[in-house]
């Protein structure tokens, strides 16, 4: 019996996916289950799991594009599994294909030295050739016989570049269907909203003595630590109830506003940006914050990051400080309204109570759509983040540290 297997639906809205690798051979026995090819979507990249046992046979290429319900494999559910090891059939294989190898490559070098001798290099000119890192190939000869000169070698520069010389390759590859998508997406938001940005910086100093404080005990208790993630997404949370417009997005003529908060984490993956959701944040504390940041990070990096989670979402936050970006004006992740971009904690001079002191010093920055948000909204929200930070303990803490944090 031969079973036909076709794409399955990798979320809602997706009809296309794109074979990104086959982790199989054409004519290989699978096992049930087994991971046969990844698969990239616009959303997320999967594995595909054989269905049934049997031998392989491919339907589609990599990189090939596939609606969901084609069939890009069957496999041969009543072939026996091969007995013994397969690896010496291998081996065989590269014997077989190493002789002509051998053989093709003396015919090359033949007709090189037949037609080589009228390029030639002179002693001196291969010497400054050389130097420039330039091939003799690529260079026309003035001597007898078209031999390359001194004089030649001299005045050769490498093409499209400079007499320095240097390696000037290239490589081109595809773009996968899950970056192509982002790419979409991050025009799109550009050119379909009217995008903003507003800054602001926050003195890091009250969270740097929280952390201080109590990060062993609160790793010791709950097994991760307690990071910048949570205070940033309970001050969202905040400013995001303080400013519902800013968690709001725009529908056509509509404008759909939420009474919860779906906070999108911006995480650097393998294959490119992702962005998993942390579900109704408004009802996490700290601990729930950090332990859901950690899930989603590890799954988003292991390539194991679902669609659904990474679907939704009412706002989103952005960390290039961890790659050391001093400021930036982050982009509207679409259909969502704003984002929150956080970046590298610097010791810098500030005035406190009229005197100059050196203090951590935070720039946050808030992309927002001036469609639906104002200024005094956007602005305000982003000063509700920055009063919550500065003062954790009165705004997000309620007076209490250790109740917070589960201590």
């Amino acid at each position: 019996m031969v079973l036909e297997m076709k794409v399955p639906s990798p979320g809602e809205s997706i009809t296309e996916v794109e074979i990104a690798e086959w982790l199989v051979q054409d004519g290989d026995y699978v096992e049930k289950d087994q991971a046969i090819a990844e698969v990239d979507s616009d959303k997320a990249t999967l594995e595909l799991p054989a269905e049934e046992s049997g031998i392989i046979t491919l339907k589609a290429e990599e990189g090939d594009a596939v609606a969901v319900g084609e069939v890009v494999c069957l496999i041969d559910t009543s072939a026996a599994k091969p007995e013994g090891d397969a690896a010496p059939v291998a081996e065989k294989k590269e014997e077989v294909k190493e002789e002509p190898a051998r053989k093709e490559a003396a015919k090359p070098a033949e007709v090189k030295k037949e037609t080589y001798a009228s390029g030639t290099p002179s002693p001196a000119a291969k010497k400054i050739l050389d130097e420039k890192g330039i091939d003799a190939a690529s260079v026309s000869g003035t001597g007898r016989d078209g031999r390359i000169t001194k004089d030649d070698a001299v005045k050769a520069v490498p093409s499209m570049g400079t007499p320095t010389g240097g390696n000037r390759g290239e490589s081109r590859s595809k773009l996968s269907m899950l970056r192509r998508k982002v790419a979409e997406r991050l025009v799109a938001a550009k050119n379909e909203t009217a995008m903003l940005t507003t800054f602001n910086e926050v003195d890091m100093s009250p969270i740097f003595e929280l952390r201080k404080q109590y990060k062993e005990t609160f790793k010791e208790k709950h097994g991760v630590s307690l990071g910048f993630m949570s205070f940033f997404t309970k001050a969202v949370v905040r400013a995001l109830e303080m400013y519902p417009a800013v968690n709001s997005m725009i529908d056509g003529k509509e404008m759909i506003s939420y009474d919860f908060c779906d906070i999108s984490i911006a995480v650097s993956g393998p294959k490119g940006l992702m962005v998993p959701v942390i579900r109704n944040a408004e009802n996490l504390t700290f601990r729930g914050v950090e332990a859901e940041v950690k899930r989603l990070a590890i799954r988003a990096r292991e390539g194991e990051i679902t669609v659904d989670e990474m679907t939704g979402g009412t706002f989103t936050i952005t960390n290039g400080g961890v790659f050391g970006s001093m400021l930036s004006t982050p982009i509207i992740n679409p259909p969502q309204s704003a984002i929150l971009g956080m970046h590298n904690i610097v010791e810098r001079p500030i005035a406190k109570d009229g005197q100059v002191v050196i203090a951590p010093i935070m720039y946050v920055a808030l992309s927002y759509d001036h469609r639906i948000i104002d200024g005094k909204e956007s602005v305000g929200f982003l000063v509700a983040v920055k009063e919550a930070l500065e003062s954790p303990e009165e705004l997000l803490m309620n007076g209490n540290v250790k109740k917070a944090l589960e201590l």
